[in-house]
């Protein structure tokens, strides 16, 4: 079944219609070639709720739904997960967004830090961001999320390790870890049940400078392993975004 996303005014409960407009209204149409009849899932993209539809009629702008049932608990994970992902080179951020959309991450952060490569100034910053948006929007629609996660603007190391600090755990995977980290590791991840709201630092190509290692210590972030072998940067957050979802999906909030 197809996923839409829609603005909460698009949605009128009292009269059971749903109304689909701009760019979807062509796929709708011309794509798709849906009929009356037919069903499709819709969320406004901010509270979870899954909206079960038929379509009702079309004309040029708009998409008319019926709205047949609200299913109330979505699809959602039931923490929030932070993903502050240190600037990579070429398209891997890309792939890295639609991924851990995926697998549930509720906001994504690009982090400007020692050892990348990459440095985006305010224009290129604001077309990537655009874009990485609507990567996320696409992939949220694929798997059938009930929230679009937010790309936010590039943050500075020094500004993203305090907001994360914030969080009810902050992980940091780190590849010179001590040697019982994995049993440490599993600890963490086994007490993730408790938590609300969860970060996750990931290092760019050259990994963390030793000094970004010891501020996130200072700052009480739990530095984590995910094995013995060396995971690339668009790896790392999909691997411990697949851990959070294993630890915590299903759990009742």
């Amino acid at each position: 079944m197809y996923q839409f996303f829609v603005s909460p005014s698009q949605i009128n409960i009292d009269e059971k219609r749903v109304f689909i407009t701009g760019s979807d209204v062509n796929h709708i149409k011309n794509v798709l070639r849906m009929k009356p009849g037919e069903e499709v899932n819709v969320s406004n993209g901010i509270d979870g709720r899954e909206y079960r539809c038929a379509v009702l009629d079309m004309d040029e702008s708009t998409v008319t739904l019926e709205l047949r049932f609200v299913k109330e608990e979505g699809n959602e994970l039931p923490v929030e997960t932070v993903l502050y992902q240190g600037l990579p080179k070429a398209d891997k951020m890309e792939l890295i967004i639609q991924k851990c959309v995926e697998l549930g991450v509720t906001r994504i952060v690009p982090v400007s830090m020692k050892r990348c490569v990459v440095k985006l100034d305010d224009k290129k910053s604001a077309s990537k961001i655009a874009r990485w948006q609507s990567i996320a929007e696409s992939a949220a629609k694929q798997s059938k999320r009930g929230i679009i996660p937010k790309i936010c603007g590039v943050m500075s190391y020094e500004a993203a390790v305090r907001e994360a600090s914030e969080c009810d755990v902050c992980l940091l995977p780190y590849e010179m870890a001590d040697q019982d980290a994995m049993e440490k590791t599993r600890e963490i991840f086994a007490g993730l049940k408790k938590s609300r709201k969860i970060s996750v630092f990931i290092g760019p190509e050259g990994g963390f400078d030793d000094s970004e290692i010891e501020k996130a210590k200072a700052l009480g972030m739990k530095i984590i392993t995910l094995g013995k072998r060396i995971l690339r940067t668009e790896t790392a957050g999909m691997t411990v975004m697949s851990w959070i979802m294993l630890m915590t999906d299903g759990i009742d909030e």
